[in-house]
């Protein structure tokens, strides 16, 4: 590609003309299809603020001038433009980062891609320079819309409209649709923006009628212009941003660069915080995208580029079983709610809602307010699920404590993609969840490992009233069936090993498979059962509280051997050995699972390579420790 292939930094695109900045627009939209549609990612945000981002960097000059994306998984486009270019082996070990990343490029701030964050981000940098004396450095916030229904974002423009002459101008990426469409009342608010862009027309009109009458009309024209925010209320009413003390520039086209630049310049010049409304479309230039309406290609595996079909059709997984199991729970109960936040399809509500409309809650991207509304729900006589993927229950660890946990509200929080997710790297990784919750007074917590154990852990948890209860599983494919062979109160045992006849007694060991585990429990059982042991595998469906079965099995054995796919500090192996030892159980454990580290991006199979977590690792660790014993 032409102009494409000679950009190594923001300097050569600032050297285009304006319309080769057209032709760039192209080339970098036929670049994103060609590449992304052979590795996955995310597709439709990154075809959506092309011509914003060229903008961006023809307006300011980064590092010198700081570029904060929230959140990161539409800097694709950033990417290309300064100097990486290398996208095969995007979201892959060694390849490029799907969010920014500061090991990458110093053009690159925040590693986030969890929403809302942005603006603090931004807030906090500016006001840095102030201090440190370089206000001739400006800081830029893009955010979309989506992620301006996080409360987050509006702690931050409360902050920001200080207005003490920070140089911070806030990018409003407004397409109406964060995953799925955009809701709530700044969704409405920013609705009414992009319907009625007359303003700055009219204004203009009246400067041109009133001067031409001389002094009067000059008079007449100070006094219209000091009646603006009257005027902008009937005419184009975003006085919300200017109540706040925010200067406000748009709606914008966002495909326009010319239009862009000039709006960019003039907030770059007013030397203080102001918000760019930059009307964008989501997938823009990508048929496929563009006529898909529930998401509008938000994130891809491989793709047809010609298309947009997968290549490989994507067998049935965990959320899809979630997804039809909730139905089935609905109908049965009419006091069943679901909430999500701003992500109906990505964890499987969809159905729900298209048959439930007014049980289906979308409170945007605020789980804060999720966990908090469902206790109230839960107070009123309902029994809310809420759905988010694992990694962001995190932002509402407090909510779930003081709000959901303290008041015994019987809420169901569903956590998609728990464990090692690989592909978006560290801040995706749903691994935080079982030590965060092992805390959480009353909490009961399911670790299903197949099809089976998740459809009955969630009629299970929508049966209790009086407590929270979690029910967590892995992204992608479902696992083969792996049936109890007996129950142990409440354990099941999925495999036992003795030796044949005539074999000398052996050391027992307890194997415990936790939710997504259990196979490779499995594996390791058949191999410590080939040197001669007597091996019990087992998977508990509840693994939080730590059953008392389970501490009695202990007991039992010489070794209990913990595997699981989360934070192994913490954990439920290591909650399962602090039990036992208070009950007096002596029996060494080994606890196997994950750091606690932030995990570079990597396939699953490679991430529990790399952090010792298959059924060879656990057999060496199991024989070394019984070689001591």
């Amino acid at each position: 590609m032409g102009l494409l292939r000679d950009i190594r930094s923001p300097e050569d695109v600032r050297r285009l003309t304006g319309d080769q900045t057209t032709q760039l627009a192209a080339e970098i939209r036929r670049f994103l299809v060609d590449q992304v549609s052979r590795t996955g990612g995310h597709l439709g945000p990154n075809l959506g603020v092309v011509e914003l981002t060229i903008a961006l960097h023809r307006v300011f000059s980064s590092p010198r001038d700081t570029l904060v994306f929230d959140t990161g998984h539409q800097s694709y486009v950033h990417k290309l433009l300064t100097g990486r270019q290398d996208f095969s082996a995007l979201r892959k070990r060694g390849g490029l980062s799907g969010y920014p990343s500061r090991s990458e490029s110093e053009h690159d701030v925040v590693e986030n891609s969890h929403a809302s964050t942005a603006l603090s981000w931004a807030d906090g940098i500016a006001r840095a320079n102030r201090v440190r004396g370089r206000d001739d450095r400006h800081v830029v916030a893009v955010i979309g819309d989506g992620a301006l229904t996080g409360g987050m974002a509006w702690e931050a423009i409360n902050n920001i409209a200080a207005n003490d002459g920070r140089r911070l101008v806030i990018v409003v990426n407004d397409n109406g649709r964060s995953y799925s469409p955009t809701i709530g009342g700044v969704a409405n608010h920013l609705d009414t923006l992009r319907t009625t862009r007359g303003y700055e027309a009219f204004l203009d009109w009246g400067k041109r009628t009133l001067y031409r009458t001389g002094a009067p009309g000059r008079f007449a024209y100070g006094w219209l212009h000091g009646l603006k925010k009257g005027l902008k209320d009937v005419v184009a009413p975003q006085g919300m941003f200017e109540d706040l003390g925010l200067k406000y520039v748009g709606p914008v086209d966002g495909h326009d660069v010319a239009a862009l630049e000039h709006a960019l310049r003039r907030a770059k010049a007013y030397g203080r915080p102001v918000i760019v409304h930059a009307i964008t479309e989501k997938g823009r230039g990508y048929t496929p995208a563009e006529e898909d309406v529930a998401d509008r290609f938000h994130a891809v595996g491989a793709i047809h580029p010609e298309t947009g079909l997968p290549v490989a059709p994507s067998r049935f997984g965990w959320t899809q079983v979630f997804a039809d199991e909730i139905v089935g729970i609905g109908r049965r109960r009419p006091d069943v709610v679901a909430i999500t936040a701003a992500m109906l399809h990505p964890v499987g509500l969809a159905p729900f809602a298209a048959e439930f409309p007014d049980r289906t809650f979308d409170v945007g991207i605020a789980e804060q307010h999720a966990a908090t509304s469902a206790a109230g729900m839960a107070f009123a006589g309902l029994h809310p699920v809420v759905a988010v993927y694992a990694t962001f229950l995190n932002r509402a660890f407090d909510q779930v404590l003081m709000d959901v946990a303290l008041h015994k509200a019987g809420v169901t929080f569903v956590l998609d993609r728990a464990g090692i997710t690989g592909d978006d790297g560290p801040s995706h990784n749903g691994m935080w969840d079982l030590a965060m919750l092992r805390i959480v007074p009353g909490l009961q917590l399911a670790a299903p490992r197949d099809e089976a154990t998740l459809r009955a852990a969630l009629r299970q948890a929508v049966d209790v009233d009086d407590a929270p209860t979690v029910v967590r599983y892995p992204k992608g494919a479902l696992v083969d069936p792996i049936p109890a062979l007996e129950e142990v109160e409440g354990v099941d045992v999925i495999a036992r090993h003795t030796p044949g006849a005539g074999a000398p007694a052996g050391k027992r060991v307890l194997l415990v498979g936790v939710g997504a585990m259990a196979g490779t429990a499995l594996a390791a059982g058949e191999s410590l059962a080939a040197h001669g042991l007597e091996v019990c595998v087992v998977s508990p469906t509840w693994v939080l509280p730590v059953p008392p079965a389970l501490v009695k099995l202990a007991g039992e054995h010489d070794l209990v051997v913990t595997i699981e796919d989360g934070v192994v500090d913490g954990g439920v192996g290591a909650t399962l050995a602090q039990r036992a030892a208070e009950q007096g159980v002596r029996t060494p454990h080994v606890h196997r699972g994950l750091p606690v580290e932030f995990l570079d991006h990597a396939s699953r199979d490679q991430v529990a390579t790399a952090q010792r977590l298959r059924a060879e690792d656990a057999v060496r660790d199991a024989l070394a420790a019984l070689a001591v014993l």
